[in-house]
């Protein structure tokens, strides 16, 4: 069902499959289909790695900035090889255990995706790993780089002694990098490590920070901006200059026209109620002008696909442009970017292409990505641009005030991904007054006894503060199955509304569940899903409307049970911001059901965060309990937990 390359892979495809190195930067550098067909194509022929020592060891390693990604990568090449040779993938993500990365066996896979740390974690014991390795892949390399700087140079350094030995002559090399964004260190990556490679970059604004565009950002007044304008078109250059003013209405277009008009600068206008047309627009700029003249085209952006220009010496952003419109306006200056491979050599230079923007009072919708994409750049930031950004957070923060507190700050302390995270990152008092945790335990926090029964991850669980004297739940569950197992009592409910308690039959036991979503489309239906709620539990489930039973009020006094449980001070390595799935897996059959002693540290909403969490086991014949195992060691012994010392402290600061 695959239609065809789209306009990026078009571009990487044939020089991949030939065996080319090759940077690609797109808006789709996330998507692995732009390397997966042509490395399996290149991977067919069979008779170019003859040559190479007869020992184990891949052809192809596929570097992932995470687990996450490694899986999916994996996934994708398990489908797509069943179109090609045996490759015997391997997917190897390992922890800090050494005993787990001696005992991994490598023999006949010919191709293997991990993580840098999990590579340098196996190498340690396959010393022979880079033997036969002709093709690395650097899978959304702006990330890799970021997060694992020293790793990925580590493993560059080792491919590139590998391949430097007689053998070597008639075989493969290629290293391939895919991602969204252009950087210092990808750069690094071309001039050290590749050979004559093809560079493709299709989102514009990446190919100015290659193309060394120079970016000024120009503070002002709205009211001041032709004033502005007019001083930087006081040219001094002896150069040609052809310089575009983007403005984004036709009043505006008008008005610049005019003001450029009554002082003497010779201007061009084209806007879509222009009375002149494309077609002589570009007779005018596409003359041949002496050296020293400057051409200045007053233009809205609907104008730019149209006119097609790309020879800009300057772009001047008169109205302060969205991120994509922004790498658009860009384009107009492509045939002015430097070359960083041609001009890498001291004795040669590239007249740089200029980028203004205007930055005024009106700029605040956009700033903070353009200051964001202005850091990868060597601009000079003004601070008036960091103030807007400033303001913009707050606004967008501002605008999350109802929404749930953010997931990772409880898990992990810190929330990496902010500016694009959904939930919230400041404390709502209306919200986060304690709920579902008996006061006297707000009151004077310590030790209590946990029921964890539903596990969302490795650290973080749903379940029930136990009342080791007289458990107020424990006797209305047993009143609630008492009730229902008369067949009598099991009412199916008629109307289903949302946010009401019902009863729910699951194998032999009865519930407390609330309704949280019922589908529009179905409303009408005799029989309909409904996303329901286990009040008591925390987790969540869709049922059919008829399972629904007659709650009666009495057994829906006692208010509901479940509590968020968080275990502090621990969390993925190797930068990860999700558990590794092995690692929940070992936690949820350890702890799930099982009675746990736990000191409470923190509460916010429905939130108790605890450490330490502690299994015990009850003697019953002795009248005691004994600690079996501390939930966060057991985090840590697996190998992919580490020490998170801020945890508490960055809670606190919130």
């Amino acid at each position: 069902k695959f239609l065809g390359p789209n306009f990026t892979e078009s571009y990487c495809w044939p020089p991949i499959a030939r065996g080319c190195d090759v940077v690609a930067i797109s808006y789709e550098g996330k998507d692995p289909f732009l390397y997966i067909p042509p490395v399996l194509t290149f991977l067919q022929s069979g008779s170019c790695y003859k040559v190479l020592p007869n020992k184990n060891g891949p052809l192809a390693l596929i570097l992932c900035p995470g687990w996450k990604k490694a899986q999916l990568v994996f996934e994708l090449l398990k489908t797509y090889e069943r179109c090609s040779r045996q490759l015997h993938p391997m997917l190897i993500i390992l922890g800090q255990n050494k005993k787990e990365a001696g005992s991994v066996k490598i023999r006949g896979c010919e191709v293997i995706v991990t993580t840098p740390y999990s590579l340098l974690r196996l190498f340690e014991h396959h010393s022979l790993l880079f033997c036969r390795l002709c093709h690395l892949v650097l899978d959304e390399v702006e990330v890799l780089f970021s997060d694992a700087t020293e790793q990925v140079f580590t493993i560059l350094d080792c491919y590139k002694k590998a391949i430097v030995t007689e053998e070597w002559e008639y075989s493969p090399h290629q290293i391939v990098a895919v991602g969204t964004r252009w950087s210092k260190h990808t750069a690094h990556l071309i001039k050290e490590f590749m050979n004559d490679p093809y560079i493709v970059i299709t989102a514009m604004e990446e190919a100015s920070i290659y193309g060394n565009v120079q970016q000024v950002v120009q503070p002002c007044a709205n009211s001041e901006r032709t004033a502005v304008l007019l001083k930087i078109l006081d040219f001094t250059h002896n150069n040609l200059q052809k310089v575009l003013v983007f403005t984004n209405s036709v009043n505006e277009a008008e008005m610049v026209h005019k003001a450029l008009k009554s002082n003497s600068i010779f201007s061009l206008k084209i806007h879509k109620e222009s009375e002149f047309h494309f077609k002589y627009i570009l007779e005018q700029w596409t003359k041949k002008y002496s050296s020293g003249t400057h051409v200045v085209l007053v233009l809205t952006d609907d104008c730019m696909q149209s006119l097609g220009i790309t020879d800009a010496t300057c772009v001047i952003h008169f109205s302060f442009p969205s991120p994509r419109i922004f790498g658009q306006r860009l384009h107009s200056m492509s045939d002015n970017f430097c070359n960083v491979i041609k001009y890498s050599s001291v004795d040669q230079e590239c007249t740089k292409a200029r980028s203004v923007i205007l930055l005024t009072e009106n700029s605040v919708c956009h700033a903070l990505e353009i200051l964001h994409y202005l850091q990868r750049t060597e601009a000079e930031i003004p601070p008036e641009l960091h103030d807007f950004t400033t303001k913009t957070l707050e606004a967008e923060e501002d605008k999350k005030f109802s929404r749930p507190l953010c997931t990772y700050l409880k898990t992990f302390g810190i929330c990496k991904n902010r500016t694009v995270c959904p939930d919230r990152h400041q404390i709502n008092l209306q919200i986060d007054m304690p709920q579902n945790i008996p006061d006297k335990i707000i009151r004077t926090p310590g030790c209590v006894t946990v029921l964890p029964l539903h596990i969302v991850h490795a650290t973080n669980y749903f379940g029930r503060i136990v009342d080791k004297q007289k458990d107020q739940y424990t006797i209305l569950a047993e009143e609630i199955n008492d009730y229902f197992k008369k067949p009598c009592n099991k009412i199916a409910v008629k109307n289903v509304e949302k946010l009401a308690f019902y009863g729910l039959c699951e194998k032999t036991l009865f519930h407390r569940v609330q309704v949280v979503e019922i589908s529009p489309k179905e409303e009408e239906n005799l029989f309909f899903n409904v996303k329901i709620k286990y009040i008591d539990e925390g987790r969540t489930s869709q049922v059919q409307s008829y399972q629904l039973l007659h709650l009666p009020a009495r057994f829906q006094c006692l208010p509901p049970q479940a509590v968020e449980f968080v275990v502090c001070r621990v969390k993925p390595i190797d930068n990860e911001i999700e558990w590794n799935p092995k690692v929940t897996h070992y936690i949820h059959h350890k702890i799930k059901g099982k009675l746990h002693e736990a000191k409470i540290v923190h509460t916010l909403g429905n939130t108790a965060w605890v450490d330490p969490m502690v299994g015990i086991e009850l003697l019953s014949d002795l009248k005691m309990s004994v600690n079996e195992y501390n939930v966060r060691s057991e985090i840590l012994s697996t190998g992919l937990g580490t020490d998170n010392p801020e945890h508490i402290t960055q809670l606190q600061k919130l």
